[in-house]
């Protein structure tokens, strides 16, 4: 009896092992899933996007949708906040969560000819100005090159590509552009 009993015992305590084991596995796989993936640069903190919260780094020039902008070193197309001043950024609370601002200082690459600086935010963070504009990335953008977020008026204001002479890109429009008729 005794031993019919340990083997009861045991039998019992194998379900809860086929429980455990790949209740280990998926928890083990969630953490893995939900870390940073790419290489390791430290410091870095949340976000889904491999460009959320820009450090500070290099602005350069690209031509995208036939205009030439400003993007940061990964190629993220920049962006300025109409309601934003020379001196204060209005993009706070959940606003930074689809518009991350631009760490500052930043540096001049290739194609930028205008003035870099920064100004101290809200909560005390630095941010990366040009020609007085606040810099942000959109979390729309999911590759370099694209500029999902021209032109879209949320968080208060109109968001616009920034160029390299410092004004606000026009928006994307759906109608072909002149071009001759060809």
């Amino acid at each position: 009896m005794l031993r019919s009993l340990t083997t009861l015992k045991a039998r019992n305590r194998r379900p809860w092992m086929l429980v455990a084991l790949p209740a280990g596995a998926a928890a083990a796989a969630l953490v893995v899933g939900c870390s940073s993936s790419g290489t390791s640069s430290g410091g870095s903190s949340g976000g889904s996007s491999g460009h959320a919260a820009p450090a500070a780094g290099s602005v350069k020039t690209a031509t995208i949708g036939g205009a030439t902008v400003l993007t940061n070193s990964k190629g993220f197309t920049l962006y300025s906040f109409a309601p934003d001043t020379p001196t204060t950024s209005k993009c706070t609370g959940s606003c930074i969560t689809y518009w991350p601002p631009v760490k500052g200082p930043a540096t001049a690459g290739p194609g930028v000819t205008g003035k870099l600086a920064t100004i101290k935010r809200s909560d005390g963070s630095v941010q990366a100005t040009y020609n007085g504009h606040p810099l942000y990335t959109y979390v729309a953008d999911t590759a370099p090159g694209q500029a999902k977020g021209n032109g879209l008026n949320l968080s208060g204001g109109v968001w616009h590509e920034v160029t390299a002479s410092g004004s606000a890109a026009p928006a994307a429009t759906t109608s072909a552009s002149s071009g001759g008729g060809y």
